[in-house]
């Protein structure tokens, strides 16, 4: 069972998302250099109780690990982060070390093999191509994929003005189908035409 640092941020990060960091706290500038120097990722939660800042924040059980693909330090105690969300866990068991840093042994969901979406869906992906169109296909996962049930759940739920308790259940849904299926609920009860 793996065993990863844990980073409790105010988002929710995604399989293939992106997340841009600047890491200035001593026990988050530790870990992103043993990230860098070994390779490895660090976990993603959604802070159930807590801040960002300063004390340690109590996170949700399940998140997304992020490697680094490219990082900046403009000047020392400062790291520029590009980060991309790799695969869902659940916390199994976690502690914090003197530093404060949390970390924790994890269960690495099984990612899902890509599924074509299905038609009942191709509003979603309509709806996404349009946002797509509208903004900067840069800030999206190359290659677009709108045929992908997961992808395009995963993008809108970036995209898309939710509450973060609601991306919080996006990314434990069992699936591409169950996030396609809440992901449409949502949009039709708010009466959004797609």
């Amino acid at each position: 069972m793996p065993e990863i640092a844990i980073f409790p941020l105010r988002t929710v990060l995604f399989p293939d998302g992106a997340l841009p960091l600047k890491i200035f706290e001593q026990r988050y500038l530790d870990m992103t250099k043993v990230c860098i120097r070994d390779d490895v990722p660090f976990g993603v939660c959604l802070i159930r109780d807590g801040a960002e800042v300063g004390a340690g924040a109590v996170p949700y059980p399940v998140g997304c690990t992020a490697r680094i693909a490219e990082w900046d330090m403009p000047h020392l105690g400062l790291f520029q982060l590009a980060c991309r969300g790799e695969q869902v866990f659940r916390i199994v068991e976690h502690w914090t070390l003197k530093s404060g840093l949390l970390r924790a042994q994890v269960d690495l969901m099984q990612s899902p093999a890509p599924a074509t979406l299905p038609g009942e869906y191709q509003s979603l992906a309509e709806l996404l191509e349009r946002i797509i169109d509208k903004f900067d296909a840069e800030r999206f996962p190359a290659p677009v994929q709108l045929d992908d049930g997961d992808w395009v759940a995963c993008r809108l739920a970036e995209v898309l003005p939710l509450e973060m308790e609601f991306k919080q259940a996006l990314l434990e849904a069992n699936g591409p189908l169950q996030r396609l299926g809440m992901l449409s609920e949502f949009l039709r009860t708010r009466s959004v035409v797609v």
